[in-house]
């Protein structure tokens, strides 16, 4: 049963390979000179370009459509191999449409968690999900941020490590409109810096959460 869980967990953990890494998904990418152009109900969709006249683009819609917009308004798009990158600074082209698409293909993929350069970004799935339990927070136990996949349990791993490496204070600000999953990703935090730092019971002033949280107690009381 917990080698189930475990696989079950990986699926909502870990990017799987598909069609679109690969040469011949590559390929066709550039001949069809791949492109995002403004959608009234998608926000963006993929077009190629078909000709260019001036400031004006003819491209050809995913239905077969074809349309002229202003070059302005296209955004280019990132090779197939980007496809539901981990890291969207790692983005050849990094604009609006590239971020928004590869938030949704992962989303879609029930990948909820992507980071961009030092932000995690978290899209709410509304559902629990098997991520969170003691053996997914083992897995990132002393991991640096590109040894595992995205997750706060990493972004929570790295401010310990590094408030027990250079002993100064960490901070993790979790941002986000109303029912973003703010409470729910700092519970985890919680319990990720709870479970880790309990490994440290019995060594005498080792760890720092409990001494800072005695530390606050203590100044809070003095008033």
């Amino acid at each position: 049963k917990a080698e189930c869980g475990q696989i079950e967990a990986d699926f909502f953990l870990f990017l799987e390979n598909d069609f679109r890494n690969s040469g011949v998904a590559q390929a066709d990418w550039a001949a069809k000179k791949m492109v995002w152009v403004p959608s009234e109900r998608e926000g963006f969709e993929p077009a190629s370009i078909k000709e260019e006249k001036g400031e004006q683009v003819l491209v050809e819609l995913s239905n077969g459509q074809k349309v002229t917009v202003n070059k302005d308004d296209i955004q280019k798009m990132n090779p197939p191999k980007f496809s539901k990158v981990e890291d969207m600074a790692a983005l050849t082209f990094l604009n609006e449409a590239s971020v928004l698409h590869n938030l949704r293909e992962r989303y879609f993929s029930s990948l909820i968690y992507t980071y961009s350069g030092l932000f995690c970004v978290v899209v709410n799935p509304y559902k629990m999900l098997p991520i969170y339990s003691e053996k997914i927070i083992e897995m990132y136990k002393g991991k640096k941020r590109h040894e595992v996949p995205p997750h706060i349990y990493s972004i929570t791993d790295n401010a310990y490590r590094n408030m027990l490496q250079d002993r100064e204070d960490q901070s993790i600000l979790c941002t986000g409109e109303s029912g973003a999953g703010k409470t729910e990703n700092t519970k985890k935090v919680i319990q990720y810096l709870a479970v880790v730092a309990s490994s440290h019971k019995g060594k005498k002033d080792v760890n720092p959460v409990s001494r800072n949280y005695r530390r606050n107690a203590q100044r809070e009381n003095s008033f």
